[in-house]
């Protein structure tokens, strides 16, 4: 496996995402550290889930082993969108959006870990060698051109 297969460049975002929701629940109040590592996370969570979906879950859904576990990484993502969503619209000093931001880091952090000790593996059985690679820059090239700085 090259540095550039899609399982390598998803570790990578993925270790990116638990940093993020790390330091997003260690936050208190409405400081501008909150502010900035929560509007951090979810471009990282956009983005990687939208290229996630489409250089990942697409290949997978189209093969009869790995089509329920994309599918059900898919949901994931949705599940992750709406507590986002949630966060957005509950003031950002309450006990609630803290709860809500633990919510989000558990999911995450579930997600990633189903992904990458369950996924993968099944992944790896479906992808050609040449196709990882492809997907993984073609993931890459998505995500660098959507990345902010």
């Amino acid at each position: 496996m090259k540095n550039t297969s899609i399982f390598n460049t998803l570790r990578k975002d993925h270790d990116i995402q638990r940093d993020l929701v790390s330091k997003l629940v260690e936050t208190t109040g409405e400081s501008e550290e909150r502010k900035l590592i929560f509007n951090k996370l979810k471009h990282e969570l956009a983005i990687h889930a939208n290229a996630e979906e489409r250089f990942f879950y697409k290949p997978l859904i189209a093969a009869d082993l790995t089509q329920e576990k994309a599918r059900h990484g898919i949901a994931e993502h949705h599940e992750m969108d709406e507590l986002i969503e949630k966060m957005d619209s509950t003031e950002m000093s309450s006990a609630h959006w803290l709860k809500l931001a633990k919510d989000l880091a558990h999911e995450v952090k579930h997600h990633l870990k189903e992904e990458e000790h369950e996924i993968f593996q099944l992944a790896g059985k479906v992808l050609t060698e040449n196709k990882k690679e492809d997907l993984g820059i073609a993931y890459l090239d998505y995500i660098n051109a959507n990345r902010v700085a």
